[in-house]
């Protein structure tokens, strides 16, 4: 993999911390603010989506990222510098299973910038990888997946009291904790998702990457400060032989109780817009 062109800055107004960059990072990406609170970590999520607004074609070997972007290299390195600041990654279990080798790292995400990342991390003062983890409802997981056997990240599962049964019976590894945390019917509540992250690991910052069932449980709950969205220059289309999620799944916000964003920042690299959104910090119905 090359390394990617700088990204051009468009317009930026955010007043957020500056967090000091190593100059490759810095190169590519210019000036990253991320939100700071005294009292709780903040909570940013990362997207990418097509012009027509779809985040997965859903088909096997096709559900990740990857093929929305195009497999955009700017993109990745995005990707990867999110990482590289976050102490902790949340991923629900569909976006497990549409990239099941993934491991949810800086340096996964764009291998080139390794070094750079690794230096962000101890000019930042973390240590290690970022906690990965994982919600579940079902507890529907393969323990023999990458993530759990490769020994690279430790990985917390969240997930109910029956999936937490079930998962026991499976001998969890030993970089794998499993927790059941509060939540209703098939959907754990996003607030004792945080508290359960904290407790395992102090965060400042915590990363949510999907998917759009749990994109929507963080928003609906007032909790995602900052959405960074990535807008790539493809239409998928849709027609009713497979579901193409958008977004957010699982919540109605409009026009009843519409959420309305904040632009922070736009980049271009080429035709891909990068765009980040800040999100007012309160519960909706």
């Amino acid at each position: 993999m090359s390394v990617p062109a700088p990204l051009e800055v468009l317009f930026d107004c955010s007043d957020a911390a500056n967090v000091p960059l190593p100059p490759a990072l810095a190169a590519l990406y210019g000036r990253l603010q991320v939100p700071t609170h005294a009292a709780r970590p903040s909570i940013i999520g990362n997207f990418v989506t097509t012009l027509d607004g779809v985040v997965s074609l859903n088909i096997p070997g096709k559900a990740g990222g990857g093929p929305i972007s195009g497999e955009n290299q700017q993109d990745r390195a995005i990707m990867g510098l999110l990482r590289a600041v976050s102490d902790a990654v949340i991923v629900g279990a569909g976006t497990l299973r549409a990239v099941s080798q993934h491991r949810w790292t800086a340096a996964y995400a764009a291998p080139d910038f390794a070094p750079a990342y690794q230096s962000l991390r101890a000019d930042l003062d973390k240590k290690g990888q970022p906690l990965n983890v994982i919600v579940t409802a079902r507890g529907d997981l393969d323990f023999c997946l990458p993530i759990f056997q490769s020994g690279e990240v430790e990985v917390l599962v969240l997930t109910t009291m029956e999936g937490a049964r079930r998962l026991a019976e499976r001998d969890p590894p030993r970089s794998t904790r499993v927790q059941a945390v509060p939540g209703s019917g098939r959907r754990l509540d996003a607030q004792a998702i945080l508290r359960a992250v904290r407790a395992a690991c102090p965060s400042e910052l915590i990363l949510v990457e999907g998917g759009p069932r749990l994109m929507g449980d963080f928003l609906a709950a007032g909790c995602l400060d900052e959405l960074y969205l990535t807008l790539a220059p493809q239409v998928a289309g849709r027609d009713r032989s497979v579901e193409r999620p958008s977004l957010v799944a699982g919540h109605l916000f409009a026009p009843d109780q519409p959420l309305w964003g904040t632009l922070l920042s736009v980049r271009r690299g080429d035709s891909h817009l990068f765009l980040r959104y800040g999100f007012p910090a309160a519960p909706r119905p």
